[in-house]
């Protein structure tokens, strides 16, 4: 099955790589974050290093969950 993509190429669906990519996306921010995290923190920057936390633990939150959802999909497959 093909579909059309944004940029108009004709890609392949997969749901399953889509979420792949997801979850990449989501643990690279939380590592990320701990550098923004860090820096804000050794500014004296609280504020701005909490915001980041929230960010972070959004991300481990989306992260754990696509995991969760990943590995229920590898299971039917």
């Amino acid at each position: 099955m093909t579909d059309l993509d944004r940029s108009g190429d004709q890609t392949m669906k997969d749901e399953n790589y889509d979420l792949i990519t997801v979850i990449q996306a989501s643990l690279e921010n939380v590592w990320q974050m701990s550098t923004y995290i860090s820096d804000a923190d050794a500014a004296g920057d609280t504020e701005l290093a909490e915001w980041f936390r929230k960010i972070q633990n959004n991300n481990i939150k989306a992260g754990e969950q696509g995991k969760r959802m990943l590995a229920a999909r590898l299971q039917v497959a």
